[in-house]
């Protein structure tokens, strides 16, 4: 994995708790001063808010002036039954109205309610990442899915409005074609990166910093108001 990002000039995380119908999920959220929008993580199956891809990847986008909320779309129970049937982390309903529930709870927070809202998933995440773009068109304003599984998110493909980027290793052979379909059903701007010499979990030197970056610039330049 490629080295963390300096921690100096980035704020310290916030613990919260956001609770919603039938459960009450984890989370840290990261707010630099005048974040330019708010990046919420969908984690992948069998991760967490704690995965360190998942904190590089939010530290480079503080350092880019976006906060981050990192969080747990499964309870401490369900993880656990989790690691033994996998009954979860494929059930894209449940992931997909979890992170809308944490969606609906930045916009009613005083420090998001105003910013713009980006979502990145990976793996399952991001079919859950595309449901929820889907369900709420008028706050989330982009989404960057990293080795994610798109066509998991079905009809709503065709209902996502915001600017989309799925980034896919080069070497994901299985999975690039699985973008590639649900990217020609996405109705608004669409654009598929392949990260060269890249496995599906990006574990090869300077192939995680890629994905990082591109996910940054691809925030930077749909969340923050347009003038």
């Amino acid at each position: 994995m490629s080295p963390n990002p300096s921690r100096l000039s980035l704020p310290v995380p916030i613990d919260v708790h956001i609770s919603l119908p039938g459960a009450t999920l984890e989370g840290a959220l990261t707010l630099p001063e005048e974040p330019k929008g708010v990046v919420v993580f969908a984690h992948g199956s069998g991760s967490s808010r704690h995965s360190p891809r998942n904190q590089y990847a939010a530290e480079v986008l503080q350092h880019a002036g976006l906060g981050t909320l990192l969080m747990d779309l499964l309870t401490q129970d369900e993880d656990a039954i989790d690691q033994f049937t996998r009954q979860f982390r494929f059930d894209i309903s449940l992931l997909s109205d979890r992170l809308t529930g944490a969606t609906d709870w930045l916009a009613q927070q005083p420090e998001t309610g105003g910013l713009g809202v980006g979502l990145f998933g990976a793996s399952t995440g991001a079919a859950g990442a595309l449901r929820t773009a889907a369900a709420r068109p008028s706050v989330v304003r982009a989404v960057v899915s990293r080795g994610g599984r798109p066509d998991l998110a079905g009809n709503a493909l065709r209902d996502v409005q915001a600017p989309t980027l799925l980034i896919v290793g080069g070497d994901d052979v299985q999975v690039i074609p699985l973008n590639d379909e649900a990217r020609q059903q996405l109705p608004a701007v669409a654009e598929l990166a392949l990260v060269p010499g890249a496995s599906h979990l990006f574990e090869e030197p300077g192939t995680l910093a890629t994905a990082a970056g591109l996910a940054r610039d691809w925030f930077l330049r749909y969340l923050p108001p347009q003038h």
